[in-house]
């Protein structure tokens, strides 16, 4: 397959999946190594910039996905009338700094660092597709664990949680 082929076959994936595809799917339907890959989506994204397109593709952890640019969101929420699209509460905030930080974690391990109830962030959260469910605890009652999602990452513009900023542990009161 010629370069400008495998180009667009990428961009063909990344555009009709509509979420985020693994490197390793891509290399293995383009028949390229992981550089090649990471060559081609930088080439994409030079042709979206010197264009002025709307487009943009994302590295998320191991997966790239296809996006707008953040400079149109208002435009968008406006023109698709995305309520979901509220900002988070301070306690929405608190509740997803948590997680991310010491995920996976259960909701009882959430509401101890917290001091308080926190059934009701965290369904938010799941509903907003920033957390999801990361299996069971190895723990008694083997509680539900929760984790950070991909939406998460983009929504915070991260490619990784290591790019995380370093957690201020010195607000933690230690009891």
């Amino acid at each position: 397959m010629e370069t400008e082929k495998k180009k667009a076959v990428i961009e063909a994936i990344l555009f009709a999946g509509g979420e985020p595809v693994s490197i390793n799917r891509l290399t293995s339907v383009c028949e390229i190594d992981s550089e090649t890959l990471k060559f081609l989506i930088n080439s994409l994204n030079s042709c979206y910039e010197d264009i002025g397109s709307a487009l943009c593709i994302k590295k998320l952890e191991n997966c790239y996905q296809l996006c707008t640019r953040e400079e149109f969101a208002p435009e968008i929420r406006k023109a698709l009338e995305l309520n979901r699209n509220k900002p988070l509460s301070d306690s929405a905030m608190e509740v997803l700094a948590v997680i991310a930080y010491n995920q996976p974690v259960s909701k009882g391990f959430v509401e101890k660092v917290r001091g308080v109830n926190s059934s009701y962030l965290i369904n938010s959260l799941v509903e907003k597709g920033l957390i999801e469910e990361a299996g069971r605890l190895d723990i008694i009652g083997k509680p539900t664990a929760y984790r950070t999602t991909d939406a998460f990452l983009r929504c915070f513009g991260l490619d990784s949680l290591e790019n995380l900023p370093p957690a201020d542990r010195s607000q933690i009161n230690e009891s």
